[in-house]
């Protein structure tokens, strides 16, 4: 039995071992977390994420990306592509107006995290991107390198002039950019390894938040409910990157600061709970960043703000 077949074996003992027994035994990841995390649930956030998809899903999940991501500037995956750098230029056509629009809604000033700010949240409440993690033993015998693209391509079945293969090398080259300064990052491909990193830069005093509504709803246009509360001055934000199964870049950046932001729909029917995240010094930003573009000041002038979207984590300390 080859490599890629006995990876693929493996990887269905794991699906038919979920689907059969999920009440009879915990996954991997799980018995890692308990391990590592023995006095604290894993949030439902992360348990999401532990859905195994079939192996044949993987092409699925990819051109199901590829199809989401039709805008020039791609807001919802503002950093699943080298736009995650806020030192590269992301730069808007000036014909791609309902990027723009969905820009001023992420991007804002901090003076503007005040109650009865209206915004529009059509990216930060849906969810585009279902893939799951893979266990670690699994997910570490994939190569994951822009000098592997070859074997990559072959282990999904990627014609390598696709567009998903195209997602493919974004999403890798991405997690290969050098930090900028200030920033501390990482890429990780499995649960157990997003836990470990994260551990190791803030310790195991900690707790994972994530954007939260309390109901599916189809209002888009929300309020800011009451004062943003400040939730830690030294966090992790993990952002999940478009792959074939869950890869997260995960970077701390100095000078930061993350609310939680309460919401209430324009009907007051519904309420949600946003995070958002303040960068104090943007000096090594490029002068092209889109947050400049629509907020119309020049780097390291004044603190840049911005909602993070529904598969975005945040790891604070307690």
């Amino acid at each position: 039995m080859d490599h890629f077949h006995f990876i693929s074996f493996i990887f269905l003992l794991v699906n038919v071992s979920f689907a059969g027994n999920v009440h009879a035994a915990l996954l991997p990841a799980q018995t890692y977390w308990k391990s590592v995390f023995p006095n604290t649930p894993m949030p439902k956030s992360l348990q999401i994420l532990l859905n195994p998809s079939p192996s044949s899903e993987n092409k699925i999940i990819l051109a199901e990306m590829v199809h989401s991501n039709t805008k020039v500037i791609d807001f919802l995956g503002i950093y699943s592509h080298y736009q995650i750098n806020p030192s590269s230029n992301t730069k808007p056509q000036k014909s791609d107006k309902d990027a723009e629009a969905d820009g001023k809604a992420i991007f804002f000033l901090e003076n503007q995290l005040r109650p009865g700010r209206t915004l529009k949240v059509n990216e930060i409440f849906k969810t585009r991107n279902k893939a799951s993690f893979l266990p670690r033993q699994i997910a570490e015998s994939i190569p994951f390198s822009s000098r592997k693209f070859p074997e990559i391509f072959k282990y999904f079945s990627l014609e390598p002039k696709s567009n998903e293969a195209s997602l493919i090398k974004e999403t890798i080259r991405n997690c290969e950019i050098p930090d900028m300064k200030g920033e501390q990052r990482y890429c990780a491909t499995s649960l157990e390894s997003l836990i470990d990193w994260t551990v190791s830069k803030l310790g195991k005093n900690i707790q994972v938040l994530s954007n939260n509504v309390e109901k599916e709803t189809e209002n888009r246009v929300f309020a800011i409910a009451g004062e943003a509360k400040k939730v830690g001055e030294t966090e992790m934000v993990c952002h999940k990157l478009k792959y074939a199964y869950a890869v997260f870049l995960c970077h701390s950046i100095e000078k930061t600061t993350a609310y939680t932001v309460p919401l209430v729909s324009a009907d007051g029917s519904t309420k949600a709970k946003i995070l958002a995240i303040c960068h104090k010094d943007t000096s090594a930003w490029s002068p092209d960043h889109i947050a400049f573009q629509i907020l119309k000041v020049k780097p390291g002038t004044v603190p840049i703000c911005h909602f993070l979207t529904k598969e975005t984590l945040v790891w604070v300390p307690k």
